[in-house]
């Protein structure tokens, strides 16, 4: 006698469900770690806007300069390209030397207009450009970079040329000022530090991008570029060269957070907001680096 064929097997609807459920829960989150992933790797091209080609170099504008390459690898290699712009013989402030920090975006070639008033000055400067800008070796731009970038530039300037600190400004213009405020807080040996429109909070061109928003922004992106804690943090002399549509009315001056931090001798100048104001600018640093050898005493 045979026996009756078995039932086919059958599956719960309920195990469907539960597998279903945790197959899309699983591709869900390899799909928001991937997004996670790209945003970490691509989220600095929000705050940095480097370019490689070097349009303009300051004979553009009748300034002798010499082309400088630094910080060789172990092969040899350099890292670091850039300007040395010396002092006109026997020029007011030729015994100070300005280490130039650039911004964010561009290369050398968009700060020659800005390196003709400090020049005009009448003190050296040596200006470069970070890895991954202009002609340095190309790597991907970071706080950490820029600031290893900057300690190096300072090396160069104390070591191979044999430039004593207390003769050495930073000078920071955007971005680069959130630098220059860092580095002369780590060097209360140096003579000074000057601030053009430094960012307040620049994380924020992260952290406000729509895309920002879809991943854990704050913990994936460690640059941050903060004013408050330096600030507190400096010893020397700072000049502080804010640019508005209008000048403020007296007693009406708005100070910065940063700014109002710095216990050190400080100084606060308005400038107009054109692109370029030479002589306002020129007459300021003037003023401020008469002043700074009475400062550093």
């Amino acid at each position: 006698m045979r026996n009756p064929a078995a039932p086919p097997p059958s599956v719960s609807g309920r195990w469907l469900l539960t597998t279903l459920s945790i197959a899309l829960a699983g591709a869900s989150l390899c799909c928001w770690g991937t997004l996670c992933l790209l945003f970490w790797q691509g989220s600095w091209q929000l705050l940095y806007h480097p370019a490689a080609e070097v349009a303009r170099t300051p004979a553009s504008l009748g300034m002798a300069f010499d082309p400088v390459a630094f910080a060789a690898t172990e092969t040899g290699q350099t890292r670091l390209t850039g300007w040395w712009i010396p002092a006109a013989p026997e020029a007011r402030f030729g015994r100070f030397t300005i280490l130039f920090l650039h911004g964010q975006s561009g290369n050398l070639g968009n700060s020659v207009d800005g390196l003709m008033p400090i020049h005009e000055v009448g003190v050296n400067v040596l200006a470069f450009d970070y890895r991954g800008y202009g002609q340095s070796q190309f790597a991907r731009p970071s706080e950490a970079h820029w600031r290893e970038d900057a300690e190096l530039a300072l090396k160069y300037l104390t070591g191979t040329r044999q430039i004593a600190p207390r003769t050495i400004v930073v000078d920071g213009e955007g971005l680069g000022a959130n630098l220059a405020l860092e580095v002369a807080a780590a060097h209360p040996d140096l003579a000074g530090v000057i601030l053009r429109d430094p960012i307040p909070e620049p994380a924020n061109a992260i952290f406000n991008d729509a895309r920002g928003k879809l991943v854990p922004a704050r913990l994936l992106v460690r640059d941050r570029y903060d004013l408050d804690r330096p600030a507190v943090a400096l010893r020397i002399p700072s000049l502080w060269l804010l640019r508005i549509a209008s000048p403020p009315n007296p007693g009406m001056v708005e100070e910065s957070s940063a700014f109002k931090k710095v216990s050190a001798h400080k100084m606060q100048v308005w400038l107009p907001a054109q692109t370029s104001a030479p002589k306002e600018e020129s007459d300021s640093l003037s003023r401020w680096l008469g002043d700074l050898p009475a400062l550093t005493r």
